[in-house]
């Protein structure tokens, strides 16, 4: 045997020989049956026998198949090769000489100084390259079987899938490579990959910006393949890359080059509601299929690799817009979701958002099963991520919590199944904690869990259900109806556990309910959840203890630690925030914008009041700063109550007109009043004072002032 040609060797060293080997064998088995079975049915004088084999091992093969006598000609073949002949392989059945010519063509008819790029990668993907020519015979040729053997067709697809995926182009001799494999692979071992230059890359960016040409599309794809997998073991490379430019600039052509081409040849639909669908199918979309998808899979392997920023922007950006040709892949689809929540929950903020923006442009596909997967999955990766929380991360988990109300909010039907099933787990959980009532079980509800789970669906029921929202959609929002299981699972947390440790959970629960009801325009009643708070810290038993503690991040913690217990500190904090909290509900527009304003504040008012008085009378722990705050918010409230009672002083209408009073109250510009100007004063203050205090953590020269 003389030496074998170069492409034989090429095709050898990309580690195809045995599943060559393989599939040839399992065609001639599968043919030898198929043909027993048909010769059964309609033996006649012109039936050839396969691959040598007389009929009698025909009949061999399919003894359990019943014999009938002939009763005419069998099924005519399709035009130019019949189905037998085709699945028989015959046209592999030549001398040495004719193989190694079927071999050579591997070139697809490229120029000889594109030689060194025909390499084995190119030639998994070959038949990409036919339909700049206009198709590929053998794919016209299992077209034409689907239609006149439709049952036989179907029973390819059940039972052999590979077989309808068969590349003749793709075939070499079998027996002439087996013994020159050892040789073969001595000899490629020693050959040197070809290293991807400027000049190279060029020339197909040319060719994909001037024609957008499939044949370059095919080479680029090849060679980012080499850029994801490379210094990588066992990994079969067509490419060299020396450099990091280089590197870089291949990187970024594939990402920009392949949406564009892959539009022009293969376009789909976008819907108004901004959903797409995947393309129709077509002979070239399911060429082009196997080829999207190793784009696709190395973009997903190559995206952990990236450091930085600017390019991992641009491949969740690129890999976007291949969503809509990769959406019935579920593998492919379940993996790129995983590395768009990793990087979504742990990568730098630009980042983050452009892998949210993937993850919410894969969520825009019609297929409802995408979208359930991508709601789970990112309520559990924020769920993952929010287990504990520091002053560091908060900024990250409130990023999370956002970003993925947006997603819920996409679609209001599908949100509301999981939305109803992680109510009903957190309503679960706050059951078996007041039945059992030990620490374990407490645990189930304290914990920061619970307290950003309850946070996001207030987050997502208030997008959902806000006025503006509503207007948008022209109907009410489905989610509308988990505001009261919502509101009733989120105070149940709160009277779990009354004690001072526990407050700052509390206050957390109570924060999320205030902007429930500040976007939903929903009347919360959360004066009982936070008047506790304000008496507790000003009337106490004994004197408060001394310490030199810094005030405690009530946004950072959940449960006071026990050296802040019975401190002067820890109470005026507590105090100051309680005090807040209960002004910004006061000056929302559900309570303040209300026409019975002034008696919805009496007993409030009262309560505080009479607060104040025992407090000067018998607390020893009472200080003039934590009653100087309290006496100045009963104040703005009687100021408030005298501004809306002179407002309604002209009003001839009975508290029954309920038209009447909601035009009274649309008109009400609350922002005016007393108690939202203090509001706004004091949240301007709190707003400085952080960020003084952040400048200062981070070593910044600033001066803390104590007001």
């Amino acid at each position: 045997m003389g030496k074998a040609s170069k492409s034989t060797r090429k095709f050898a060293s990309s580690g195809q020989l045995k599943k060559t080997i393989q599939t040839r064998k399992k065609h001639q088995q599968i043919k030898k049956k198929i043909q027993g079975r048909r010769g059964a049915k309609g033996k006649g004088k012109d039936q050839a026998p396969v691959d040598g084999d007389d009929s009698g091992e025909g009949e061999d093969d399919n003894e359990d198949v019943e014999v009938e006598e002939p009763n005419g000609k069998g099924k005519a073949g399709v035009k130019g090769m019949s189905v037998d002949d085709f699945l028989g392989a015959g046209f592999m059945d030549n001398d040495s000489d004719a193989e190694e010519e079927d071999v050579d063509q591997l070139d697809f008819g490229e120029d000889e100084e594109d030689e060194e790029e025909d390499i084995t990668d190119d030639q998994s993907f070959a038949s990409v390259d036919d339909f700049e020519d206009d198709g590929d015979t053998h794919m016209l040729e299992l077209s034409k079987l689907a239609e006149k053997d439709p049952e036989f067709y179907k029973y390819l697809q059940e039972n052999d899938r590979d077989l309808l995926d068969f590349d003749p182009n793709e075939m070499v001799d079998a027996e002439d490579e087996d013994e020159g494999e050892d040789e073969e692979d001595v000899e490629m071992e020693s050959e040197k990959l070809p290293i991807l230059t400027k000049e190279i890359l060029r020339g197909w960016q040319k060719a994909l910006l001037e024609h957008r040409s499939l044949r370059a599309l095919r080479k680029l794809l090849v060679a980012f393949r080499s850029a994801a997998h490379m210094n990588e073991e066992n990994q079969v490379l067509a490419w060299s890359i020396d450099s990091s430019t280089m590197y870089n600039k291949l990187v970024t052509t594939a990402l920009k080059f392949t949406p564009v081409v892959l539009v022009h040849h293969v376009p789909y639909k976008t819907l108004p509601n901004g959903k797409y669908k995947p393309p129709t199918q077509s002979p070239k979309q399911k060429a082009l299929q196997k080829l999207i998808l190793s784009y696709f899979n190395n973009l997903v392997h190559l995206i952990p690799q990236l450091t930085d920023n600017e390019q991992l922007q641009l491949a969740f950006a690129e890999s976007a817009k291949v969503l809509p040709y990769v959406i019935t892949s579920r593998k492919a689809i379940k993996s790129y979701l995983k590395t768009c929540l990793e990087v979504w929950s742990t990568g730098e903020d630009s980042v983050r958002i452009a892998a949210f923006l993937a993850i919410r442009r894969l969520a825009c596909s019609t297929d409802d099963a995408i979208l359930d997967l991508v709601l789970k999955s990112t309520y559990l990766e924020l769920v993952r991520s929010s287990k504990s929380t520091s002053t560091h991360k908060l900024p990250s988990i409130n990023l999370m919590k956002n970003s993925a109300s947006e997603i819920f909010c996409l679609d209001h039907t599908a949100a509301y199944q999981h939305a109803f099933g992680y109510i009903r787990q957190l309503a679960i959980h706050l059951r078996n904690s007041m039945k059992t009532k030990t620490k374990e079980a407490y645990r189930q509800v304290y914990n920061w869990q619970y307290v950003h789970c309850v946070d996001f669906w207030a987050l997502v029921v208030a997008r959902a259900c806000s006025t503006q929202a509503q207007v948008e959609r022209g109907q009410e929002s489905e989610l509308k109806a988990l505001i009261y299981p919502l509101v009733q699972v989120s105070l149940g947390a709160i009277k779990l556990i009354s004690n001072s440790r526990s407050y700052p959970f509390h206050l957390h629960i109570v924060r999320s309910m205030l902007h429930l009801s500040r976007h939903t325009n929903t009347y919360i009643p959360l004066t009982p959840y936070l008047l506790p708070v304000i008496t507790s810290s000003l009337i106490t038993s004994g004197k408060p203890k001394s310490s030199t503690l810094r005030p405690l991040d009530f946004e950072a913690n959940i449960r006071a630690p026990a050296q802040y217990l019975k401190t002067r500190v820890y109470m005026e904090g507590l105090v100051e925030e309680a005090v807040f909290i209960m002004a910004e509900w006061l000056a929302s527009t559900p309570v303040h914008g209300s026409i019975a304003f002034p008696e919805i504040i009496v007993p409030i008012v009262v309560s505080l009041r009479k607060t104040l008085k025992t407090a000067k009378s018998k607390s020893k722990g009472a200080t003039g700063k934590d009653t100087g705050v309290v006496k100045g918010l009963v104040e703005r409230i009687e100021e408030s109550a005298k501004w809306v009672e002179r407002k309604r002083k002209g009003v001839s209408f009975g508290p029954g007109k309920m038209s009447d009073v909601e035009r009274w109250e649309a008109e009400l510009k609350v922002e005016d009043s007393p108690l939202a100007k203090y509001v706004k004063v004091q949240r301007k203050g709190r707003v400085k004072r952080k960020n003084l205090v952040d400048n200062a953590a981070k070593g910044e020269d600033e001066i803390l002032d104590d007001d």
